[in-house]
């Protein structure tokens, strides 16, 4: 493992659980493992932070209270979410940094030493251009993200991993040699 790895950012819908849809707060279910990865990341000093999208907020399907109030009770430790709609032009909205950046800046990391968990080639966008180890998992719209765009994409993530328990397998093997960039 690396062992200076000082975050992990996890994208909701499609990576924690759900489907490769939005299901809002109250419908939304964990993983069976997810509650353990994040343990176990927790277990070993790192922080682990929710990173969603969540465009439903500004089109007012649901407020931003009621997203964080569900992940904070998964255990986060701190949550990261734009609720802008793509057209809105933010800097938070995955593929930008925004996000990243602002956690970077409010916990004094180094987003070098963080890992960034997802379902979508936007999450992958934005890991790879912060500077972050990219796990691109293929549970939600993983797999199709992955037909779509890794053959034709500059950007690639540092590994591909089933799911997120795949991920977190791969990122604490002691062998692995993590490309960063």
């Amino acid at each position: 493992m690396n062992d200076d790895l000082q975050a992990v950012f996890l994208d909701r819908d499609g990576t924690i659980g759900g489907s490769d849809i939005v299901e809002y707060p109250g419908e939304f279910k964990l993983f069976p493992y997810t509650a353990e990865v994040i343990e176990r990341f927790k277990g070993k000093g790192i922080k682990v932070f929710s990173f969603t999208n969540q465009p439903g907020i500004s089109r007012s399907e649901a407020t931003e209270d009621d997203f964080v109030r569900e992940l904070r009770s998964f255990g986060f430790d701190e949550i990261y979410l734009c609720p802008h709609h793509h057209r809105e032009g933010c800097k938070c909205r995955k593929p930008a940094t925004g996000m990243l950046e602002k956690a970077a800046k409010e916990y004094s990391l180094d987003l070098s030493k963080c890992a960034v968990f997802g379902d979508r080639w936007t999450d992958i966008m934005a890991a790879k251009s912060a500077g972050c180890i990219a796990v691109l998992v293929l549970t939600g719209s993983g797999t199709a993200a992955y037909e779509q765009n890794h053959s034709i994409s500059d950007v690639q993530p540092d590994y591909v991993a089933e799911n997120l328990q795949a991920g977190a397998d791969w990122l604490f093997r002691p062998t692995v040699e993590h490309k960063n960039r």
